[in-house]
C-alpha cells in the first residue's frame, strides 16, 4: 500500500529530460543577469542628456544595450521591466496554483451532484471575456504589480482547478487508496501523504503553463498602458515605448519583445519536458 509505487520509478532524474533541464538552465541564467545587473545598482530612471538612442554594442559608450530617446541605459530597463514581469507572472501562477487547487480538491472529493455545480460555476467564467473583464479590474484596483497579479490570477486558475479535479477523481480509483479509504483512514493523513504527493507534478505543470500566458496578459495590459504606473516599467510598457520609436529606434521593440518572447519559450520548454517526464510514452511522440 505504498503510494510511491505509483509514481514514476525515474522521479529522481528528471535533469536528464533534455527540455526540462535546458529549460530550467536558461530560466536561472535569466534570473543571474537580472540580478546581476540590479546589483550593479544602473539607476534604470537617470537620464544621461548626452547619448540618447545610442545603438547596442556602439563604440565609445558604456551602454551595452543602448539608450532609449531620454538616455536611460536599456539594459537596466530591461533588468527592472524584467523582475517586475516575472514577479507578476509567477505570483499570479502561485495564486492560480494554490487557489485553483484547493477547489479542484474540494470538487473532487465532493459528491456528484456538489461536482457538477462546481465544475458549472467554472463554465460560467469561461464565458466571460476575460482580458476586458481584467482590463476592468486593473482600472478599479489600480495600477500595482498586486493588482495586477489579482485581476489576471481571476481568470487562471479555473484551468488548474479542472486539471486538479480530474487527477483528484482519477487518484481515488487507485487501489492503494480505496484500501486506505476502507481501513478508515483520516482525510488529512491521505491529502498529505497520498494525495498532494502523486500531484506535485500536476501542480507544477500548472505552474509553467500559466506563468508564461500572465507575463503575456501582463505585457499586453503595460503595451496599453494599462501596467504598473511610472517610474516602475515592465517589458510590455518597455515594448509599448520601443514602438513608438521604431523608426529611430528598432532596438528598443526587438529587445523588449525578444525578451517576452523568450522568456514564454523557456517556460513552454520547461512545461514541455515535465509532461515528458511524467509521460514517458509521450517521449517518443511529442516534441517541442
Amino acid at each position: 500500500m505504498n503510494h510511491h509505487q505509483t509514481n514514476d520509478p525515474s522521479a529522481k532524474q528528471w535533469w536528464k529530460e533534455p527540455s526540462l533541464f535546458w529549460g530550467g538552465l536558461l530560466f536561472l541564467t535569466l534570473l543571474c543577469i537580472i540580478t546581476i545587473t540590479l546589483l550593479v545598482g544602473i539607476n534604470p530612471t537617470h537620464i544621461h542628456v548626452d547619448f540618447p538612442l545610442v545603438t547596442p554594442l556602439q563604440a565609445s559608450t558604456p551602454f551595452i544595450l543602448g539608450t532609449d530617446d531620454l538616455g536611460r541605459d536599456i539594459l537596466s530597463r530591461l533588468s527592472v521591466g524584467g523582475s517586475i514581469s516575472l514577479l507578476v507572472g509567477l505570483s499570479t501562477g502561485l495564486v492560480a496554483v494554490l487557489v485553483g487547487g484547493f477547489y479542484g480538491l474540494l470538487a473532487g472529493y465532493s459528491s456528484p451532484k456538489t461536482r457538477l455545480w462546481m465544475l458549472r460555476a467554472l463554465d460560467v467564467l469561461y464565458s466571460i471575456p476575460g482580458l476586458i473583464v481584467v482590463v476592468l479590474l486593473s482600472i478599479w484596483l489600480g495600477r500595482s504589480w498586486v493588482s495586477l497579479v489579482l485581476a489576471i490570477s481571476l481568470f487562471f486558475w479555473p484551468d488548474t482547478a479542472r486539471v486538479v479535479t480530474t487527477s483528484v477523481l482519477q487518484l481515488k480509483e487507485q487501489e492503494y487508496m480505496q484500501a486506505y479509504q476502507s481501513l478508515g483512514g483520516g482525510f488529512w493523513r491521505k491529502l498529505v501523504h497520498y494525495l498532494l504527493p502523486n500531484m506535485l507534478g500536476v501542480l507544477l505543470l500548472s505552474l509553467l503553463i500559466t506563468v508564461p500566458r500572465a507575463i503575456l496578459t501582463e505585457s499586453t495590459l503595460s503595451f496599453i498602458g494599462l501596467g504598473v504606473e511610472p517610474p516602475l516599467s515592465s517589458w510590455g510598457s518597455l515594448a509599448s515605448e520601443g514602438w513608438q520609436l521604431v523608426r529611430v529606434a528598432p532596438h528598443i521593440l526587438l529587445l523588449s519583445g525578444g525578451c517576452i518572447v523568450g522568456t514564454m519559450l523557456v517556460f513552454n520548454l520547461m512545461g514541455d519536458g515535465l509532461k515528458n517526464h511524467l509521460d514517458p510514452l509521450r517521449k517518443s511522440s511529442h516534441s517541442f
